[in-house]
């Protein structure tokens, strides 16, 4: 979608995936196909469309899902990272006790394009101390250099790559 949110963005939609029950059971099976054998515990899913696949891989994964969210949409005490993105400056929020020491954490989200949201996910899920952490989006924008937000040495994987941005 072109100038969404705002002029000179290019937004890539993936809810016309979601309405789509194959291809929405294709995204959830292809994902839990890469993660099954990982030990995950907690699957964090970034707001909003990552809460989608994140928590039905959880459910088939048999781990908890950890919703991370905008400022002020978090019931309980929660901790919080800033970060810029394409289109301004954001903060995402978790619950301070989503994540325990030794957890095996894998973070999903929709699209990785230039990698703002998902690098201040990662830098908040290791205030937890996890024993491991993996990114994981369905679609990703390479072109963009998301991936340079990820720290060093974090298993990233996207089930579709497009080159262009």
């Amino acid at each position: 979608m072109p100038d969404y949110p705002k002029p000179g963005i290019l937004f890539y939609d993936v809810t016309t995936l979601f309405k789509d029950a194959e291809a929405l059971r294709t995204v959830v099976d292809m994902t839990y196909e890469l993660y099954k054998d990982k030990g995950i515990t907690k699957v964090v899913g970034i707001e909003s469309r990552g809460f989608v696949v994140g928590a039905a891989v959880a459910c088939r994964l048999g781990a908890g899902f950890i919703l991370a969210r905008k400022p002020g949409k978090l019931p309980s005490t929660s901790v919080s990272e800033s970060y810029s993105k394409e289109y301004g400056i954001d903060t995402v929020e978790l619950h301070l006790d989503a994540i325990s020491p030794g957890d095996v954490v894998l973070i999903h989200d929709d699209l990785l394009a230039t990698g703002g949201t998902v690098g201040a996910v990662n830098r908040l899920v290791r205030k937890f101390h996890p024993a491991a952490v993996y990114d994981n989006f369905i679609i990703e924008l390479p072109d963009l250099h998301g991936r340079a937000t990820i720290p060093d040495g974090t298993p990233v994987t996207s089930l579709l790559s497009f080159a262009g941005d």
